[in-house]
């Protein structure tokens, strides 16, 4: 498997295979990746031997994806690792607490054992196979209300007859029991099976401090720190849910059902996940696309933003591409089939922004390492308060054991650790609306770094389109006659300049003229007879061969390739008639992109295989640092190590397959164009959707205000629970407060974290 010929065949033969879920190849390792249900390795290797290729299993595990409904925060999460990571036959374990699903490598007999051990913890797993959708919220029933409700009323009216000594101590009890009872049953489960697998999370710390304040005498107190942490964990999971529609507004983009064409002419209604390849489809105005496809009759403006982030409509007629999720808005269109509904460019986008979600930044595998440490730390921490200074200090008993259950109720991370994941996909998902695709936290970290860029030129920096830009006559004044020839000997050849000057004069209405004895001059140009008169059309090279070159006019050849400009020469058999200029393009978007790095103190460079004089000119247009032409595949890479080894951190905006080696070496490589590109879409870092170059400047800011939040995250959920703890150790705390505490911190971080979603 050395190229993407070879990627796309396996990926068609393993596609129809219903087992797989996923394919992630790797070019450069030649290796791939294969998600899916339970499937035997060797059916794989058959498959793809099958295509003239030899496979090898590198392991025998195989990912199942499941779904937990009652997995909200790191809690659980931390549960069901402690579970499963002992377990035979478990090599490992991929969270994304966001969609509530966990993929576990695993050998095939090791499921059903998981599953049970999973089940064993009070949750209720799921197949992803057989759920269809692990975003949706669960909303409380009425009865939950009912009862949420009456615990807050018995909390509130305990600490009032305490208050007042309107009813004897065990009225007081009674009430504050009923109330504990009514909201608390859920928390005392929880906590009980965390105890029993030795697991410190806040649901078992929470119910050691509400007995531990019953068995003090602390009854008003106990119920009302049980139903206002009750509360404060719904008010969290609504929280979290908002993240969580950040993805489902993706997953919604696209229309459950498409007017498709019947073999008889009608046409009906379907579920687009029924309709076929080279199925025909029907969009009228206002109708999102349903499915990617290929335009065949009719002409509209369409609002691509869902899926590339373009600001304005785009005008698509017959053969242009259309995509699932974009908006059709003017008039009708009839599209072909292009790609199941699994498989278009919005199903990819969705797919690789929850892969995106599963892998941890840095950032995130620090605070989860650190989370480990903290808890058991804390609540060591706790036992000692109680302890030692009633023993060594004559501190009072009851007194330093509610400081003690005061410390437990704070010493859970839930803050620190949820305000991370939150943060992240927020930074994902506010990308993706922006037509900027991140296959990972890691690079959304990475971007803020980022000191210099290198750039491939040709579709990145220019249209990739070479253009007409100059014609000279040379000597005469029929300037018509060899506009003429020279229209009618371009449009007989393919080659990119050639059509260049074909393009030019067929939107000038310039006539064609029958050529006779065409000929083409393999690395050279055209040749042949108009109205019986031999012309040449052709480079430099062609010119010298004639003799008809001179000094005068290799001066005037470098002056236009000193502009970045190609030289096309039209001649007859004893002089030089015309001369024609053709160039790409520079984009509009380019310029201002360059001066956009340049303020966010991004170095730039360009890496073409272009001649140093074009090279150099579009440099200069645009304003990028410095410019190298001339160069293979293999010295772009030199040029991007040697970078790297010179302490820089460096990206790689290419277009995903000829720049290969370079976007692999960067820090972080940035495919342009990839809307519609499988290869581009799985292979890059980051997955620019449209052409413009002003969203890797944009990527760089998101990656910077991710970053400030994060730490301002970290701050938060760290800060206010060390003021608590010396606020506490004071005597100054009571254990509702450290509900506020605790649970307010959390909301605040992801609220926090949310805001990325405006930007």
């Amino acid at each position: 498997m050395d190229c993407p010929t070879e990627e796309a065949l396996i990926r068609g033969k393993l596609e129809k295979l219903p087992e797989v879920q996923a394919l992630q190849f790797n070019l450069l390792n030649r290796t791939l990746d294969v998600r899916h249900e339970p499937l035997s390795p060797q059916v794989l290797v058959e498959a793809i031997a099958s295509l003239g290729m030899k496979a090898e299993p590198l392991t025998a595990a195989q990912g199942t994806r499941v779904v937990i409904a009652q997995m909200d925060c790191p809690t659980e999460e931390r549960l069901i690792t402690d579970k499963l990571s002992g377990m035979p036959g478990i090599s490992a374990l991929r969270f994304n607490l966001l969609q509530r699903t966990l993929t576990i490598s695993h050998e095939p007999e090791a499921l059903a054992p998981a599953l049970d051990a999973i089940r064993a913890l009070g949750f209720t797993p799921q197949l992803a196979a057989e759920t269809k959708s692990s975003t949706k919220p669960h909303p409380p029933t009425n009865a939950y209300w009912w009862r949420l409700g009456l615990s807050g009323a018995a909390a509130a009216s305990a600490e009032i007859l305490h208050f007042t000594q309107l009813v004897p101590e065990w009225g007081v009890a009674a009430i504050s029991l009923a109330s504990v009872l009514l909201c608390g049953l859920a928390i005392y489960k929880k906590g009980w099976i965390a105890l029993k697998n030795r697991n410190l999370n806040i649901n078992a710390l929470m119910s050691i401090a509400v007995t531990g304040a019953i068995l003090i005498g602390q009854w008003p107190e106990a119920a009302m720190v049980m139903f206002l942490f009750a509360v404060a964990e719904l008010i969290e999971a609504k929280s979290l849910d908002r993240a969580r529609n950040a993805i489902r507004g993706l997953m919604d983009l696209a229309p459950d059902k498409a007017t498709v064409q019947q073999p008889d002419g009608r046409w009906i209604e379907l579920e687009v996940a029924t309709v076929a390849v080279g199925s025909l489809v029907r969009a009228r105005p206002g109708e999102r696309i349903g499915l990617d496809g290929e335009v065949v009759k009719g002409n509209s403006t369409i609002n691509q933003a869902p899926i590339t982030g373009e600001s304005l409509p785009v005008e698509k007629g017959p053969g242009d591409t259309v995509f699932a999720g974009t908006i059709n808005q003017a008039g009708e269109l009839e599209y072909r089939v292009t790609a199941e509904a699994s498989h278009t460019t919005l199903a990819r986008i969705i797919h690789a922004v929850e892969e995106a979600q599963g892998a941890r930044a840095p950032t995130q595998r620090f605070v989860d390492q650190f989370a480990r440490i903290y808890t058991p730390a804390v609540f060591l921490f706790s036992l000692a308060v109680a302890v030692v200074p009633p023993m060594l200090m004559n501190g009072m008993w009851f007194d330093w054991i509610y400081r003690a259950l005061v410390l437990l109720v704070v010493a859970c991370p839930c803050a620190l650790v949820i305000s991370t994941p939150v943060t992240i996909v927020s930074g994902l998902a506010a990308a993706a609306r922006k037509g900027i695709l991140i296959k990972g936290g890691v690079y959304l970290e990475s971007g803020r770094k980022i000191t210099h860029l290198a750039l491939d030129k040709t579709g990145t920096l220019t249209h990739g389109k070479p253009v007409q830009t100059d014609f000279l006559p040379i000597g005469t004044d029929l300037p018509s006659e060899y506009l003429s020839a020279a229209a009618s000997l371009a449009s007989r050849s393919d080659h990119p300049v050639s059509q260049a000057i074909a393009n030019q004069a067929a939107e000038r209405s310039i006539p064609l003229l029958a050529v006779e004895s065409f000929e083409a001059i393999v690395g050279r140009g055209v040749r042949g007879v108009i109205d019986g008169h031999l012309y040449q059309l052709g480079n430099h090279r062609l010119l010298e061969e004639l003799g008809l070159c001179s000094t005068e006019f290799e001066a005037l050849l470098e002056r236009f390739e000193r502009q970045g400009k190609t030289v096309v020469i039209l001649s007859n058999k004893t002089q030089v008639l015309a001369l024609f200029a053709v160039a790409d393009t520079v984009k509009d978007s380019s310029q201002a992109a360059i001066g956009e790095l340049h303020a966010l103190g991004v170095k730039t460079l360009m890496l073409t295989g272009d001649n140093p004089y074009t090279a150099e000119a579009i440099a200069a247009q645009v304003g990028i640092d410095e410019a190298k032409g001339n160069l293979l595949p293999t010295d772009k890479l030199s040029a991007i190590e040697a970078l790297i080894n010179n302490g820089a951190t460096v990206g790689m905006v290419g277009d995903g397959i000829n720049d290969a080696p370079a976007l692999a070496r960067a820090d972080v490589g940035f495919a342009m164009g990839a809307a519609g590109t499988d290869t581009a879409i799985e292979t890059a870092d980051v997955a620019i959707m449209d052409d413009d170059l002003r969203k890797i400047p944009a990527f760089i800011r998101l990656s910077r205000q991710t970053a400030a939040v994060l730490m301002q995250n970290i701050g938060l959920a760290l800060g206010i629970k060390a003021i608590f703890l010396v606020v506490t150790l004071a005597g100054h705390a009571t254990m509702w407060m450290a509900v506020f505490a605790d649970m307010g911190v959390s909301l605040l971080v992801v609220l926090n974290g949310l805001r990325l979603l405006r930007k």
